[in-house]
């Protein structure tokens, strides 16, 4: 093996240690806070923390609660991450999830009779066409405009939180019912569960994406020009590709993700179509997709993290006090350290360029 090849392999191994360790500096560095915290509040920050271990991952039940809040946490996720390959910022995954969940309330309460597997199917499916097309707009906006995705994704999740609360107390509510929610899905549209707990099989499609995922951007040409469209959009409409097209395509797939979570969440956990059922899952991904280096596994490793803090959290409030915001500061931090600890090299190159700068005159 030559010099070069060596080096090349060095190199590469560098950079997926680096992206291993980056997230689990981060998450250290935020319990290590979020410790100052809890201790500032006259509590033992070990006994804190053993509380929200108990909460969420040393028993069964606990264990499979935070399972169950990962899965629409890592598909969200990774529909944020599918776009931001592109360089796409998708801040519309929460009004994608709407959407999809809309959809697959209008499929699952209606239609009796289907078998279960043609049922959820066709309700899935129709989520993901209305998460889809909810984010052609503006990734046709983004492509063929050049009008900023973030600021449009933002507006539209409004439309989309809005159009939900219309519908839920209008055409889709429950009739004699008080509460803004619709009719329960008949039984051939509601996700198994699994090994007599309220985890549900939506977890298995969320693997089974991140593995497909993993592999797609790693070894397929579709998945390279995605990459290479985020890195140089020029370089690649040299080479023959409409780039326009592929990005305008990015965000179609990236909306139809985050619409399936939003049909995983209601015919898994809720059996109904609520308002407000989301509590900001949708914008939780981005921070999930960032702690994970948009890297597909790692995003439902960092999916379950937020799941268990989630899951841990009530369980830390009612033993100690410590209230489940607490849990939302350390989140907050550890996306902080880890965004800064992905800008130490830049910053350090920076400087010690400055420095060369000053001493040569």
């Amino acid at each position: 093996m030559g010099d070069n090849n060596k080096k090349s392999l060095g190199f590469a191994s560098r950079i997926q240690w680096g992206s291993i360790i980056t997230p689990i500096i981060g998450i250290l560095l935020g319990l290590l806070v979020g410790a100052i915290f809890i201790w500032s509040q006259g509590v033992n920050p070990f006994v804190a923390y053993y509380y929200l271990l108990e909460g969420s991952i040393l028993s069964w039940a606990s264990l499979s609660g935070s399972l169950v809040k990962t899965v629409p946490l890592a598909l969200t996720g990774l529909a944020v991450l599918f776009s931001y390959k592109s360089e796409i910022f998708n801040v519309g995954a929460e009004g994608q999830l709407y959407l999809g969940a809309i959809g697959a309330t209008i499929i699952g309460i209606n239609f009796p009779g289907l078998p279960m597997v043609l049922h959820i199917g066709l309700a899935i499916a129709f989520a993901g066409i209305l998460g889809a097309a909810f984010a052609f707009i503006p990734g046709y906006l983004k492509a063929y405009k050049g009008i900023n995705e973030i600021v449009v994704t933002m507006l539209m999740n409004y439309v989309a939180l809005y159009f939900l609360s219309m519908i839920v107390q209008g055409p889709l509510k429950e009739p004699d019912s008080f509460f803004p929610r619709s009719l329960p899905m008949v039984p051939s549209a509601t996700l198994p569960k699994m090994f007599g707990s309220h985890l549900h099989v939506g977890v298995l499609l969320v693997i089974a994406l991140a593995v497909f995922l993993a592999w797609f951007f790693k070894r397929t040409t579709t998945g390279f020009k995605m990459v290479a469209a985020g890195y140089n959009p020029n370089a690649l409409h040299y080479a023959g590709v409409n780039v326009k097209y592929l990005l305008t395509k990015v965000m179609v797939v990236s909306g139809f993700i985050a619409g399936t979570a939003g049909a995983i969440e209601i015919m898994g956990v809720h059996g109904r179509l609520i308002e407000n059922f989301s509590v900001g899952i949708g914008y939780d991904a981005i921070a999930v997709a960032l702690l994970a280096n948009l890297n597909p596994i790692g995003t439902l490793l960092s999916a379950f993290f937020f799941g268990a803090l989630k899951t841990g959290a009530n369980s830390m409030q009612i033993s100690t006090g410590i209230p489940v915001s607490f849990v939302y500061m350390v989140q907050a931090m550890v996306i902080l350290f880890v965004v800064a600890s992905n800008e130490m090299p830049r910053i350090i190159k920076i400087i010690n360029k400055r420095r060369l700068v000053k001493k040569n005159g």
